[in-house]
């Protein structure tokens, strides 16, 4: 299935648009939505679109080479699969079905700790290729038991997000109800009822669950006293003292995510982090917050010979990575569009949005005469 494409969905927005009728409302909504009034979302799409490159036609081209080595390990691309919280809410299994397209294809694969799937269950699937991502618990005992289950099965890289200090207030979910396992309320059975794939695979796979964390949440807990549990819990706030014991606890790679400025760049480098991610979370958390493309080109021209330096929020197609990565990224991850995918074809969604993606870039870095990652900065129009 490595070479599979459907040409009816060449692009993110026809998979988009058909995850949207496959989908209840309720989890859509969770998957699309963003912070308050949801400006940020359209900022972070404005101002990656804006990017612009400029080609190179007369000199030699031999072709184009889209591999990355990370960490010691040489990716076949410059993109990989986001942390996405709750996602067999959005489609069954689809943690399952994404890190094993990830392995299959060689790009990273990161699992969310508030993820459907347990922490063991991806290892297995992905053939122990996958990135861990961990929120900082407030419980010392919960931290290191996570990072001792996490080291047991053999996760290489941990990526710990730090732009989560409070839940973001998301009137989508508010109005909806939102709740893990969804709330049987009327409207989500009917909104259920008129996605029969959705509720057949839902039905086979057993109800979405927070299956990592399952061992430290309290028996039969009401499902409307879980943000509350997830914020004293598991959600702490994560300031540089709070990121020091996980960097000693931890001996891999360590990732830092969600920084925007140059402050937090330089304490994640004193501190002995190898990589950090320049996000706003999506737009999912501050919808004032300032998108990620400038602050990329800031941090990465004061920064980029010290740690290496990641971007996520906004992206949906190879023209956006292209982008992010001529802005000084030297990889890219997305989140939304591989879960469209996986709701739009199933089993097949993840290979295909994956090959999608090279598609796009492959075409880009030919038409722009850049034969290596390294080299698109060269093509960044300043």
């Amino acid at each position: 299935m490595s070479d599979y494409f459907n040409n009816s969905f060449p692009d993110v927005a026809d998979l988009k648009r058909h995850a949207k009728k496959r989908i209840p409302k309720f989890a859509f909504d969770y998957l699309e939505g963003g912070c308050m009034e949801e400006i940020g979302v359209q900022r972070n799409r404005q101002d990656i679109e804006a990017v612009q490159l400029r080609s190179e036609l007369l000199k030699p081209f031999s072709g184009s080479n889209l591999s990355v080595e990370l960490f010691g390990h040489k990716y076949a691309a410059p993109f990989g699969i986001a942390p996405v919280g709750l996602q067999g809410l959005m489609w069954p299994k689809s943690p399952e079905i994404l890190a094993k397209a990830a392995a299959e294809k060689n790009i990273p694969y990161i699992l969310s700790t508030v993820s459907s799937s347990s922490l063991e269950r991806i290892a297995e699937v992905s053939e122990g290729k996958a990135w861990f991502q961990l929120y900082n618990p407030t419980d010392a005992n919960i931290r290191a038991d996570l990072l001792k289950r996490i080291t047991n099965a053999q996760y290489q890289v941990l990526v710990v997000t730090v732009d989560v200090p409070t839940f973001g207030f998301r009137p989508r979910d508010i109005r909806n109800g939102l709740a893990m396992p969804p709330k049987m309320t009327l409207t989500n059975i009917l909104q259920m009822l008129s996605c029969p794939q959705w509720l057949m695979e839902t039905a086979l796979a057993g109800k979405p669950e927070m299956e990592t964390l399952k061992p430290y949440m309290p028996k039969d807990m009401p499902t409307d006293q879980l943000a509350a549990f997830m914020n004293k819990t598991v959600m702490g706030r994560v300031d540089i003292d709070g990121l020091k014991p996980i960097r000693d606890q931890w001996q891999g790679p360590l990732v830092v995510k969600g920084l925007i400025n140059e402050l937090d760049v330089e304490a994640a480098i004193s501190l002995g982090a190898d990589a950090v991610i320049i996000s706003n979370h999506g737009a999912r958390q501050l919808d004032a917050g300032e998108s990620p493309v400038e602050p990329l080109q800031r941090i990465s021209q004061k920064y980029g010979d010290k740690i290496k330096i990641f971007m996520d929020s906004g992206l949906r197609s190879g023209t956006n990575i292209a982008g992010a990565l001529a802005s000084g990224a030297d990889f890219t991850f997305l989140g939304r569009p591989f879960v469209y995918g996986v709701g739009a074809l199933g089993n097949k969604g993840g290979i295909h949005t994956i090959n999608s993606l090279t598609l796009q870039l492959t075409q880009i870095m030919n038409q722009l005469g850049c034969n290596n990652v390294a080299d698109l900065p060269k093509h960044l129009v300043k």
